[in-house]
């Protein structure tokens, strides 16, 4: 269910821009990022996770802890002030930190928050500190005594399919993926085509938890969890942590950093309408209507189009 409410609570696009009118221009100066790792197999916790991403971003910028001047830290799973306990790991300045908890939008809503410092003129140095320490397993709900935040999510999609013995998260996926096939005559190699790809830069990839690569068959073969997704579709959960660190133009200049600075010259970030649960698609129930806004927003932001971007992360 955890997994499900990222798409369906808040959607953020980045891409490139000319600055709107009274906001200042946003550089990423300098990232940071641990390896991720299985849940239960290591003896890290998520203070060192944090400790090891934020140095890296600190040293990658060049700059000191102390001239940070606030800190938005992105989670799930943990304890209110989670962020605190992690950004003391690298000072305690006394700036503000601020906690935030939006399932898989975590990071990127992390993001969002600090470029809006920025841009409005709040702050000229903010830290984006994103980490995670998860549990083995399929994700769930950890409170069992309040009302769920996915509840009117998943009776829509009980209205649509039955609710079977899977994992809340691929069903719902799952079952969106089913609607695209009935709506375009998607094919299930199509959609494992994604994790394909996925496994191959992974083998390439450093950081990444699982590093190795499978044939379009191994992955069509694999146990399914909920169908068309086969268990090589499906994420792992991960322990792990990673930064960014944003900053004025001024602050860019100051420090010399222009030979590294990358503008943000667009970044939008959407949630719920009310077709959600009127129109009876699944799609739009894990979040296909908000991406697309939030895509039009930040093309509309950069005065670009699609067939200008040259590179794309989903």
């Amino acid at each position: 269910a955890a997994a499900a409410v990222a798409a369906a609570a808040a959607t953020t696009t980045t891409t490139r821009r000319e600055t709107m009118a009274g906001q200042r221009r946003v550089f990423v100066v300098g990232v940071g990022m641990t390896p991720f790792l299985k849940p239960g197999k290591h003896d890290k916790d998520y203070p060192d996770f944090a400790k090891e991403a934020g140095e890296r971003a600190l040293a990658d910028a060049t700059i000191k802890y102390s001239e940070v001047d606030q800190v938005v830290c992105s989670y799930c799973y943990g304890d209110s002030t989670c962020g605190q306990r992690a950004a003391y790991q690298l000072g305690m300045t006394g700036v503000p930190v601020y906690n935030v908890n939006n399932n898989c939008a975590s990071g990127a809503s992390g993001l969002f928050m600090a470029r809006q410092f920025v841009a409005g003129g709040l702050s000229e140095c903010v830290m984006a500190l994103g980490f995670e320490k998860m549990e083995p397993g399929s994700l769930g709900s950890k409170f069992q005594d309040r009302t769920n935040p996915m509840d009117k999510h998943m009776m829509k999609m009980m209205e649509l399919h039955e609710f079977v013995p899977a994992p809340p998260a691929a069903q719902m996926f799952g079952n969106a993926g089913r609607e695209h096939q009935k709506r375009y005559g998607t094919k299930p190699e199509t959609f494992a085509k994604i994790a394909y790809k996925n496994h191959k830069n992974s083998v390439l990839n450093p950081y990444s938890q699982f590093r190795d690569e499978y044939s379009l068959d191994q992955i069509l073969n694999a146990p399914t969890v909920h169908a068309p997704l086969t268990k090589l579709q499906c994420c792992p959960t991960s322990d792990g942590a990673a930064c960014v660190i944003v900053a004025s133009e001024d602050f860019v200049k100051k420090h010399g950093l222009e030979g590294q600075a990358i503008e943000i010259v667009g970044m939008a970030m959407k949630t719920d309408t009310p077709d959600v649960f009127e129109e009876g698609s699944m799609m739009k129930i894990v979040g296909f209507g908000m991406t697309r806004a939030a895509a039009e927003d930040a093309y509309k932001q950069a005065g670009i189009k699609p067939t200008d971007i040259n590179v794309l992360e989903l």
